[in-house]
């Protein structure tokens, strides 16, 4: 099993993060909040250290996890859903090619992580009254944009995967990535190690 590459956490951990994320965004022209984008860089900063999650998370059915989760009550249903949408984001995000792999429909899997995330949007809504307005509804935000978020997360293990590849053997794997999956923040990546990506071209330049 691919693990995700090893991060130095004796640097800010969020500040790279919030680099990375920033820098994809950009390139993709997406928009979300402040607040999302804050959301993602702390979930990406906390799983970075080791042994908080690998792509075994998903072992155990997600349908299964998100129905114990609906199932729980208060408070622990709030966080069990928050974990599911969570794991489900970064697991497709980080090793979303190990899964297909397997088998897993990613398509379907973030749909279960986009409902999780939606459900604990509805508890908070109902714990503040159908009448509450004021700060934007980071939970339901991040269920509609969830799978817009997978290719952010996935951009995140891109950069990383660069940063790793210090052989030529890597150096091969990384452009074949790219040759599967298009990329242009992993094209521009490349070109940063002097790599030219060319479609119909294996040639490392």
């Amino acid at each position: 099993m691919s693990a995700a590459p090893p991060i130095d956490l004796t640097v800010n951990v969020q500040g790279f993060f919030r680099d990375v994320v920033a820098g994809s965004l950009r390139s993709r022209g997406c928009e979300v909040t402040d607040a999302a984008e804050t959301y993602l860089v702390a979930l990406l900063a906390d799983f970075a250290r080791p042994g908080q999650l690998d792509a075994r998370a998903l072992d155990r059915p997600v349908t299964l996890q998100l129905d114990e989760a609906l199932r729980a009550a208060g408070y622990e249903r709030f966080d069990r859903l928050r974990a599911v949408g969570d794991g489900v984001l970064y697991v497709t995000g980080f090793f979303g090619e190990h899964l297909e792999m397997r088998g897993v429909e990613l398509g379907y899997v973030s749909g279960l992580g986009a409902r999780a995330y939606e459900s604990a949007a509805e508890m908070l809504r109902g714990a503040a009254g159908s009448g509450a307005t004021g700060a934007p509804d980071l939970f339901a935000e991040l269920a509609e944009n969830f799978e817009a978020l997978v290719a952010l997360v996935a951009d995140v293990a891109d950069s990383l995967l660069a940063r790793s590849a210090t052989t030529d053997r890597s150096m091969v794997r990384l452009y074949e990535r790219w040759l599967k999956h298009g990329s242009s923040s992993l094209a521009g990546l490349l070109a940063e190690r002097g790599v030219l990506p060319r479609r119909g071209d294996r040639t490392l330049h």
